[in-house]
């Protein structure tokens, strides 16, 4: 694991040491890049994550809008140099790194996306815990729909994970649609020999005779609350996930949930994407309800502070 050097701090003028009691070897630096992840649950969960294990995690927030290849491969040099474990990537930066780094897991490389980078002997290697988490959440709907048909909307990093574990599970067809073409084109390619994949040219299309919808893009999230999906394509024969979890029930869950389908929200994938995760960065296994209850404490607390305005 890697040592997190004491931090220091300036406090009505002094100079104040903050001093980790945890031994050196104890100590675990990890962190998330992205843009926007203000909202994120991560660090809540992770040092909790750690707490439990008998470890002190500090996991940084690289919030970062705009960043091209260059500032990228700059800022993943500085995770190898400065002592991180790994860091998470989220949206928009999960296929970009891709190519900046030193190797990738054979899942990762399948799907082209990463949101989950570890240090290894100075080496970067990526991997894809989005893909391994929904497979083990959406399993149970899954199977209960037959392995039917899924719509699937976005082919980009989250929707690329999600519909290699949708085919990994059995699922015999996938509809993609994406307002960028040739992303969910390549998208069905890559799918060949896993599944039937087609690209369809809109929402309607994709949902016709479905039976399941997930939501791969970040459509619903906050500020933007808007579905990508109209209401009165929705109905009871349905299972509906959204990778959103900001806000937890989004319009499109809620509108999914008055037609009377099943729904998942985002809190499942990421709670478990997070397990999986942790589990690359330290080298063991996390207790899942640690950090189920992390986030859940960070939903809360968000709510509360909603309701206070």
């Amino acid at each position: 694991m890697a040592a997190l050097q004491p931090a220091a701090a300036r406090e009505t003028g002094l100079r104040t040491a903050i001093v980790d009691p945890t031994p050196p070897e104890r100590r675990l630096l990890t962190g998330l890049l992205g843009y926007p992840i203000a909202h994120s649950a991560s660090p809540a969960m992770h040092e909790a994550a750690a707490q439990h294990a008998g470890l002190s995690c500090r996991y940084h927030l690289i919030e970062v809008p705009g960043a091209d290849g260059d500032a990228l491969r700059a800022m993943l040099e500085g995770v190898r140099r400065l002592g991180f474990a790994g860091i998470n990537v989220t949206f928009p930066y999960k296929e970009a790194v891709v190519p900046l780094l030193d190797e990738l897991s054979p899942a990762a490389a399948m799907i082209g996306a990463v949101n989950t980078v570890v240090v290894r002997d100075g080496r970067l290697v990526g991997h894809n815990t989005d893909a391994s988490g929904f497979a083990r959440v959406s399993a149970p709907l899954v199977r209960e729909a037959g392995f039917g048909p899924v719509a699937l909307i976005g082919a980009g990093g989250v929707g690329k994970a999600a519909a290699f574990a949708l085919a990994e599970q059995g699922v015999r067809e996938l509809r993609i649609f994406d307002r960028a073409t040739g992303k969910a084109e390549h998208l069905a390619s890559a799918l060949e020999g896993r599944c039937r994949a087609h690209v369809a040219g809109s929402i309607e299309e994709t949902l016709a005779g479905a039976v399941g919808l997930v939501n791969g893009t970040p459509a619903g999230m906050k500020p933007n609350f808007a579905s990508p999906v109209d209401a009165r394509l929705l109905h009871a024969g349905l299972f509906v996930a959204d990778a959103v979890y900001t806000p937890l029930w989004t319009t499109l869950l809620r509108d999914a949930r008055a037609a009377g389908a099943r729904v998942m929200t985002g809190r499942d994938l990421a709670i478990a994407q997070a397990v999986d995760a942790f589990r690359l960065f330290v080298g063991v296994d996390p207790e899942p309800e640690a950090m189920a209850s992390a986030f859940d404490a960070v939903m809360a607390m968000r709510e509360a502070q909603e309701d206070d305005r």
